[in-house]
């Protein structure tokens, strides 16, 4: 049986059996390694009929079995997991070999592992895949980065296997060293971003506007035949028709409201930070799971401190339009942001990261799939050096007609006592970044008061210190 398999993957869960099957089905011929004998027994078994697949629990059957230059892919939990499959592999593969990390490693970890495995002869490359189960099976979005000769090995299988929009495949190269996984941990701050801008539109229109889950359902559905189409808006439409099997309730009314979180938007926010990058809306969005998180004590405080919610008045119809214009805006400046990170770590890390490839790429199979990514990729195609998305002519005018209606939400919300910390912080975020001249003048002056921190000015160059005089030494003058 050796050098009889196309690739290989360790990590036989869901996502791993699916995107075996995937490939299987695009006439490649796989094999799956697992320590759970059930789960490589259960790959052959729901295998398309004729396709060639199989399952080992042999780690030294299943990389000799595979033809040169091995092409393997882990999808197994970030962190030492990874570290410990590597381990195993090396023994037994030769030089030219290909290792790759299909899972959320964090891009240092994969920085550090690009040097490690190349000191041994191998390849490695970390590869961000988007799309969630079905994705998996069917057409995800996948993210390669690292060594261009292993790419090069692998493209064919990618393209094949990936989503396609208007015939092009949602894969492409990211980029050099770690730049597949940074492209997906940008590609989930975003997520984090969106999902919470969504939830914050549906507490306005439940419970600012009395909208039932039928209302919402409709809502969403006509929202998503429009210029709101997207995969989050197609999935929350589904949410709100979904009853539950036990009771014959609306399932979403049941579901506690605390949200989980694998670490991939706090990460984004973190190295955004490091890097000097504003990214706002993902950072809000992270600290709003984290305060989601705190249920026993916002229970405590709604009963310490009775928040009233005031109803909406603004009449169904014009609210949901203004709605849709708000969301509409706010996604464009959550890419905005995520992609402007991207500028700037790829040329921090020399990654040489091509975002009309990003945005190509993120147009399906993603979690973050939308029809507003074409009207990016156009841009970027045009201008491929584009620091801010928002810089863009095109994109000023989307920006332009959604502005005032984004300001009239965030309005009614504030005087409903609804909280839309993403929506706010978005049109802050719009609002600061077109601001020739914003009052950071007088935080320099403070921080050259207190701490001598020096200044710069408008009117000659230089760097300025000034001994600032107190209001008591000036009456002592006097």
């Amino acid at each position: 049986m050796e050098n009889t398999f196309d690739f290989g993957m360790v990590g036989l869960g869901v996502m791993g059996a699916n995107l075996l099957y995937n490939m299987a089905d695009h006439g490649f011929s796989v094999i799956g390694y697992d320590l759970d004998a059930k789960k490589a027994d259960a790959l052959e078994k729901g295998a398309t009929p004729g396709t060639h697949v199989k399952g080992t629990t042999n780690v030294e059957e299943f990389v000799k079995s595979m033809k040169t230059p091995r092409k393997i892919t882990m999808l197994v939990p970030a962190g030492k997991p990874v570290d410990s499959v590597i381990a195993s592999l090396t023994p037994y593969l030769e030089k030219g070999d290909i290792i790759i990390d299909g899972g959320n490693s964090h891009y240092t970890d994969t920085l550090r592992r690009v040097k490690e495995v190349a000191e041994k002869g191998f390849h490695f490359m970390g590869m961000g895949v988007s799309g969630g189960e079905k994705g998996a099976r069917f057409g995800p979005s996948i993210m390669p980065g690292g060594d261009q000769d292993a790419y090069n090995h692998l493209k064919p299988l990618l393209e094949a296997v990936s989503a396609k929009v208007n015939g092009e495949p949602c894969t492409a190269y990211m980029g050099k060293d770690a730049a597949g996984h940074y492209v997906k941990m940008v590609h989930n701050g975003i997520e984090y971003a969106i999902m919470q801008a969504i939830s914050e539109v549906y507490d306005l229109l439940k419970n600012g506007q009395g909208y039932t889950n039928e209302e919402l359902h409709q809502l969403f559905a006509k929202w998503n035949e429009g210029k709101l189409k997207c995969f989050l808006v197609e999935i929350t439409r589904d949410i709100f028709a979904t009853k539950d099997p036990d009771t014959g309730k609306d399932l979403v009314d049941l579901i506690l409201d605390k949200a989980g979180a694998k670490g991939t938007g706090k990460w984004t926010s973190q190295d955004a930070m490091d890097t000097g990058v504003s990214i706002p809306s993902i950072d809000m969005s992270v600290a709003l799971r984290t305060i989601s998180a705190y249920k026993n004590e916002r229970v405590q405080a709604a009963k310490l401190y009775t928040p009233e919610v005031l109803k909406i008045d603004t009449p169904k119809e014009e609210f949901a339009k203004q709605l849709e214009d708000a969301f509409y805006l706010v996604m464009i400046i959550c890419y905005a942001q995520g992609l402007s990170l991207l500028v700037k770590a790829s040329e921090e890390l020399k990654m040489d990261i091509p975002l009309h490839d990003v945005v190509k790429i993120w147009r399906g199979g993603c979690i973050i799939r939308s029809t507003l990514l074409e009207d990016f990729y156009q841009v970027y195609v045009k201008n491929p050096h584009l620091t801010n998305i928002l810089l863009d002519e095109h994109i000023a005018k989307l920006v332009k007609e959604n502005w005032n209606n984004l300001r009239a939400v965030i309005s009614a919300a504030t005087k409903s006592g609804i909280a839309v910390a993403v929506l706010q912080t978005s049109l802050a975020y719009l609002e600061s970044y077109t601001t020739a001249n914003m009052p950071t003048n007088l935080i320099q002056a403070q921080r050259d008061y207190f701490g001598s921190h020096t200044y710069q000015r408008i009117d000659k160059e230089g760097i300025f210190h000034t001994e600032w005089e107190t209001d008591e030494e000036a009456k002592e003058q006097i």
